[in-house]
């Protein structure tokens, strides 16, 4: 029930942004939010991620397969993600472990990667989240054409 409220409300707040035709990265990450499971431990990583999403300077989502994603809280502000062209993870094993791995932000002027720990992972409803980008971009469709 407390979910259900929660996309609600999230639904509600951005659809009165879809004017805008663009998220902001904090409703963005309120959107992923939404659709994350619980915390867990850590997460299975095969050395190579098939996508990643920055949502503002303290989480990002990454995609270790196409139908499979992770949402990564980080402890504090990651100094540069919100521009990074490239990240990295740490791993023991073939596992990301939240409190022990970072996340590496690869600078593009050559300079030193910048590590930041991860606080918190938690997996992804990927269809969910998926369906409900989609709505969006209709509602954002359908108000510019109710403007035009």
């Amino acid at each position: 029930m407390k979910k259900l409220i929660t996309i609600v409300a999230l639904a509600m707040s951005l659809v009165a942004c879809a004017s805008t035709g663009r998220l902001s990265s904090a409703e963005r990450l309120d959107l992923y939010r939404a659709h994350a499971g619980p915390p867990q431990q850590d997460m299975q990583y095969f050395g190579s991620l098939n996508g990643w999403t920055e949502l503002g300077d303290s989480a990002l989502a990454v995609w270790t397969r196409p139908s499979e994603a992770y949402l990564l809280e980080l402890r504090g502000d990651c100094q540069g993600l919100s521009y990074a062209t490239a990240i990295g993870l740490t791993s023991q094993m073939g596992r990301v472990s939240s409190r022990f791995d970072k996340v590496l932000v690869r600078d593009t002027t050559g300079g030193p990667q910048v590590p930041c720990f991860i606080g918190s992972i938690r997996k992804l409803d990927v269809k969910a989240l998926r369906a409900s980008e989609k709505e969006l971009r209709q509602a954002q469709v359908q108000e510019r054409e109710a403007g035009a």
